[in-house]
């Protein structure tokens, strides 16, 4: 299992496919899969467009800047192995696609105009959001059959990235997230469409 987790992680290094699900899944197993794969991908898109736009305001700044970037980083790795499952699965993505991208990099790029404070608010709704999706995630997983291949594969991905997230919460946090001007009202509005972006990305 741990090989097949390297292949998503790291496709470059590996011309092998990963596990693909199986016909033997029940159908609405297989929705809960789908779904969780669509609303990943799209949440995944999301982040990369979120720091895309906080680093094309602050790069610059010799403190927030390589944090901006060491997060992006990690967002892209994250996207790349969704990309890989929801093609090797056969999920067909969300079609809200571009409107996640626009909206990511334009909520990352306002609250980064609005200063770094407000910008580490922004990862810190976003991230806290995110995480209590990926647990919700891992969770409704448990009434999958763990002797499917896709089920281990799947809850292993989103219990690395779930940690990564948290992660870049800590750093928001940390970097003053909380100082930013009107931080509980950023704090709702941002979680808020966060939480209708997931719902919606479940679905269309």
């Amino acid at each position: 299992m741990l090989s097949l987790l390297r292949c998503c992680r790291n496709p470059a290094r590996s011309t092998e496919p990963c596990i693909a699900f199986t016909p033997g899944l029940p159908q609405e197993q297989r929705r809960v899969l789908e779904s969780a794969l669509r609303v990943d991908q799209a949440g995944e898109l999301a982040a990369n467009w979120i720091y895309m736009g906080q680093y094309a305001v602050l790069g610059r700044d010799p403190v927030i800047g390589p944090l901006i970037q060491e997060m992006w980083d990690q967002e892209k790795k994250h996207l790349v192995v969704m990309n890989k499952l929801q093609k090797q699965h056969h999920v067909r993505p969300t079609a809200l696609w571009e409107i996640a991208r626009l909206a990511g990099f334009g909520l990352g790029a306002v609250t980064a105009l609005m200063g770094k404070e407000a910008a580490m608010a922004c990862t810190e709704a976003v991230e806290t959001v995110i995480g209590e999706h990926y647990d919700d995630q891992l969770k409704e997983m448990e009434q999958l059959p763990a002797s499917h291949s896709s089920v281990p594969l799947l809850r292993a991905v989103i219990q690395e990235f779930r940690d990564d997230e948290l992660e870049h919460l800590d750093i928001a946090v940390e970097n003053d997230a909380q100082k930013a001007p009107a931080h509980a009202l950023l704090s709702t509005v941002v979680g808020g469409g966060c939480k209708i972006a997931i719902e919606l990305c479940k679905r269309i």
